[in-house]
């Protein structure tokens, strides 16, 4: 084996593909020796190339005063400062803008480099083998035993090299020079942290003279069953292949029917073993039978409709950027499985071969994206796009072809992506022509193109509910070219982006999936995103999460890359639980008066035979009964109506019982146990609730029990209870998204800004009077802020009821408001400071969970309790979270038990917020460990909140969901109480 060498590494500013020796092979597990070189390798870092010393390459280069690093990992990544000797960069994040100057194809003359050597040795080397790197994010140029082998571009493909005539018996010497930018930059402008290094594996392979060097496999369902098409690359001259489980000889290179075979999909992912065999080698690949086409605007697999309920998923790990360990992507997949997700889109860049691996083993659909985004062209008005370029054809047909030729054979990959976010162009037409040549059994999409004129199925990001249902009905404007335009209306539609999970939020998950049930045409969407990209760092003593300009960045989009169902380390954040119950694969309901739960599948593949259904009864002593229902099957997207069982009936004509249904599997699956639960709903008996009963029974209030401060009005004390800081609230610290302009109402309000142009931040408080009577205290106040006359004016009525005091508040705006909804307020509420010994939280309305108007979805009714401290959703950057809605009764009281407590009882229901810190205290930080209680226990009490929206990049909260200026009232029962000793609830 004698490869033709480089003479010189790739110069940085040629816009092609790199100098590996070919197209990498699909991925399949040979007999031949694989030898792992991932592990510790000399390190040293340089600011740029020609700081660098000469002659790093040569095997005899003295690196004993370099550092260690991990390989593989991202060498810019904070963990590894106790390793690598001196600087080695920093991470930096941008979302649309290159960190660099727009000056295409050339890089920027400060271009750090990351040099690491590896000295492994070889007892028998093989006579021929390559070199294989799964990912160098950068440009990297590589030297083995002095030679030098050539350089990689494409940062998430891999790069083969021959090497079998290099390799020396004994010790040999691996040297890789990463470069962080080159001009394949300009293509890798993918919205996450610029992390260099080697952050996939390297690995040595033996290639035996007549092996397999390649396996082509398409292995189809239709209605006659399952058909096999097998070819093979060798220069042997015998080849035998087996389809191992059913004993089949297959030929090669002849599409054959496969009796007894069973056919894949996300909902079971049957897999079948090929093997491949010559006389120098045997291979084995897992494959599964399935066809995916598109009938009459409908995404169908094996002629049957799907729904994809995805996410996007990039490959991110606090501690070792880009690289993400072997176990954690099984544990994330595993806890995709268990939220309900079947779908992935590979954002935006194919994955980790593990990735598809385990998505064909645990059964996802998958979008693979090639490796291609030019975004920080956009700001410029895409001039000088690659995407337009001519002179970029080659490198996007590379990055197109690599992508294909390594993952074609997986049954999980249902649709090549041509990228994301990288304008129009003629090389779109370019990277769909390669693909086809490669592929004809998966439709291409791309969403940057709307006339969709180089793909076969339509999509966008972030559209409006209303627009999803005016393309759901085929009712969307129609595009100039009449051709394009027919050529489009017979597509199916997808939201490659919906629904962007940042912060608190997102809301309208459920509106969205509502019209993905509704209207065939729309295949579903993807959620933006899996996971929050933060950098676990210790500063000052603290481990915190950093994100965008915390690493001196000049540049940088601050946290918005902090955007996840799961933080960083996959610690699921609230609307990971909401999200799977939007997901559910059977919905469920309720109805009271008839008795009967309505159960609808979701599946469409597979009937539900794989799911129990369960339920019970709650009062506030816990659970009473429960018990199982008897349903057969549901055929897949079938529906049922169970009558419930008549103690259960039963139960639902008496006050304060909680009748929860609830979906579960019914057998052990590889991502969960028997028993865990998919899909729940939950209803409340009519009447009154009946509330736990107190410790000890509470002296009859008076009104004598009401404290008020003269001046203000305020209440200062209920019964021997202090009460500080009472106010009427209308704001509340805001979330990412109340910091997004709505991209469905671009000239409406940022929220944020508005609630601080009206100061409902800085409100205060005008007594009007004070009307004292035998039977009631009326407080009139008006509150507004400075230099503005908007204003609301409040009637807080007191009145003695045998249980407690009874608030009436009457909150009316006068009418300076500004008009419509852009006089958007955040909350109505009552806010008041308890003592902070009053730690804990029993309540009856909607948990374990928080919700807010438009989302919180997992949140059912019952009886709940939890400290104060778990009532907590912490996020990165702090902000508004951890409202628990339609509370009915509640009671704030210390952990173990005692006084004092404080009892209220509020009809129509409230949202109830309890924090260790102010409102004020949350708004003011920018990282969740400067947050610290400040040992008193903060209520809020809201009448009305507005909803969480997707405005940080979405739309804002639906028209049902806008809390405008208007008048609202309510009835909350206070009674200083003592509370039981109990054991939290769920």
């Amino acid at each position: 084996m004698s490869p033709v060498r480089p003479s010189a590494p790739l110069p940085l500013d040629v816009p092609g593909p790199g100098t590996g020796s070919s197209l990498p092979a699909a991925t399949v597990t040979p007999d031949a020796r694989i030898i792992d070189l991932s592990g510790t390798w000399r390190f040293r870092w340089w600011p740029t190339v020609e700081s660098a010393p000469a002659g790093m390459e040569d095997p005899a280069f003295d690196d004993s005063d370099w550092g260690t690093i991990a390989v593989p990992s991202s060498f810019v990544m904070p963990v590894h400062d106790a390793t690598v000797a001196g600087p080695h960069g920093a991470p930096a994040y941008t979302n649309v803008r290159y960190p660099f100057p727009v000056d295409p194809p050339h890089p920027p003359a400060a271009n750090p480099v990351g040099d690491h050597r590896l000295r492994f040795v070889l007892d028998v080397p093989p006579a021929r083998a390559t070199l294989r790197f799964d990912g160098i994010e950068g440009a990297a140029d590589i030297w083995l035993n002095g030679v030098l082998l050539g350089s990689t571009r494409g940062s998430r493909l891999p790069d083969d090299f021959a090497v079998g005539d290099l390799l020396l018996a004994g010790a040999n010497v691996l040297v890789v020079r990463v470069h962080q930018f080159s001009a394949a930059s300009y293509l890798e402008d993918q919205d996450c942290w610029w992390l260099p290094g080697i952050f996939r594996a390297v690995t040595l392979r033996e290639r035996p003279a007549g092996g397999v060097d390649d396996v082509h496999v398409i292995a189809a369902w239709g209605g006659a069953g399952a058909t096999l098409r097998v070819d093979v690359e060798t220069t042997a001259d015998a080849v035998e292949i087996e389809l191992v489980e059913l004993g089949l000889a297959v030929p090669a290179g002849e599409t054959v029917p496969v009796p007894g075979a069973s056919p894949w999909s996300a909902e079971a992912p049957t897999l079948f073993t090929l093997r491949v065999r010559t006389p120098a080698e045997t291979v084995e690949t897992a494959i599964g039978f399935r066809s995916v086409a598109i009938v009459d605007g409908v995404f169908t697999v094996n002629g049957a409709p799907v729904q994809l309920r995805g996410v996007n998923r990039h490959e991110h790990h606090p501690d070792f950027g880009r690289h993400v360990p072997r176990a954690v992507v099984e544990a994330e997949l595993a806890l995709m499985k268990r939220s309900n997700i079947n779908a992935i889109r590979t954002s935006h860049y194919p994955p980790d071969p593990l990735m598809l691996e385990l998505a064909d083993r645990l059964g996802f659909w998958v979008i693979d994206e090639a490796d291609f985004e030019t975004h920080g062209f956009g700001p410029g008005d895409w001039r000088d796009n690659p995407t337009d370029d001519p002179a970029w054809e080659a490198a996007l047909r590379d990055r197109a072809a690599r992508m294909v030729e390594r993952d074609r054979n997986h049954p999980c990959i249902v649709l090549w992506s041509l990228g994301n976010e990288a304008g129009t162009g003629r090389n779109l037409a370019a990277m769909a022509a390669e693909i086809r040549s490669r592929d004809t059994t998966r439709p291409l999409h791309y969403e940057g193109d709307q006339a969709s004129a180089d793909v076969d199925v339509w999509s966008q990001m972030y559209p409006s509910h209303a627009t999803v249902e005016m393309i759901g009905r085929s009712e969307e404007p129609a595009l100039a070219d009449a051709d394009l335009d027919a050529r489009r209306r017979a597509m199916p539609f997808v939201l490659c982006e919906y629904a962007h999970a940042m912060g608190t939020g997102p809301g309208g998950m459920s509106e969205y999936q509502q019209l993905f049930d509704t209207y065939p045409r729309l295949m579903g969407g993807f959620i933006w995103e899996w996971l929050e990209h933060g950098i676990h760092v210790e500063r000052d003593g603290q481990r915190m999460t950093a994100y965008g300009g915390d690493f001196g960045e000049p540049l940088h989009d601050g946290n918005f890359v902090l955007d996840g169902l799961v933080a960083a380390d996959r610690t699921p954040r609230v609307q990971l639980a909401d999200l799977a119950a939007v997901f559910a694969p059977l919905v469920l309901e309720i109805d009271a008066a008839a008795a009967v739960v309505a159960v609808r599948s979701r599946l469409d593949h597979v009937d539900s035979s794989a799911y129990a259904l369960r339920w019970r009864i709650d009062t506030a002593a816990g659970t009473i009964a429960s018990g199982a229902l008897d349903a057969p099957p549901l055929p897949p997207r079938g529906r049922a109506t169970i009558s419930l069982p008549p103690d259960v009936a039963a139960r639902l004509t008496q006050p304060g019982h909680v009748v929860t249904v609830e979906a579960v599997e019914r057998g052990d699956r590889p991502w969960a146990p028997a028993g865990t639960g998919v899909a729940a709903t939950a209803t409340v008996s009519a009447g009154p609730i009946t509330a736990p009963a107190p410790a000890a029974a509470a002296a009859p209030v008076t009104l004598d029990a009401l404290r008020l401060d003269p001046a203000t009005g305020a209440v200062i004390a209920l019964g021997g209870l202090p009460v500080a800081d009472w106010r009427l609230e209308l704001w509340r610290a805001p979330t990412d998204n109340d910091r997004g302009r709505a991209w469905d109402e671009p000239d409406g309000p940022i929220y944020a800004q508005r609630w601080t142009d009206l100061g409902l931040h800085r409100l205060v408080s005008r007594l009007v009077s004070v009307e004292r009577a035998a039977d009631h205290v009326t407080v009139v106040t008006r509150v507004g802020a400075a230099a503005t006359d908007a204003a609301v004016d409040c009637t807080w009525r007191w009145t003695a009821e045998p249980d407690g005091l009874r608030l009436t508040l009457d909150v009316v705006p006068n009418d300076r408001w500004p008009a419509g909804w852009t006089a958007h307020w955040a909350r109505v509420g009552v806010s008041f400071v308890l003592p902070g010994t009053m730690d804990r939280v029993d309540w009856f309305g909607r948990g374990p969970g928080p919700a807010y108007p438009d989302n919180g979805q997992a949140a059912l009714p019952g009886w709940y309790a939890k400290t104060v401290a778990g009532l907590q959703e912490r996020t990165a950057r702090p902000q508004e979270s951890g409202s628990r809605a339609e509370v009915r009764w509640a009671r704030i009281g210390a952990a173990g038990g005692g006084n004092p407590a404080l009892t209220v009882v509020a009809e129509p229901a409230i949202a109830l917020t309890v924090r260790p810190w102010s409102t004020e205290a949350l708004a003011a930080v920018d990282h969740d460990h400067l947050l610290h209680g400040d040992g008193r226990t903060h209520v809020v009490l809201d009448l009305a909140q507005a909803g969480a929206g997707t405005a940080a990049c979405g739309p804002g909260p639906l028209p049902p969901y806008r809390l405008t200026a208007r008048r609202v009232q309510g009835s909350i029962l206070f009674t200083p109480t003592a509370t039981p000793s109990t054991e939290d609830r769920r």
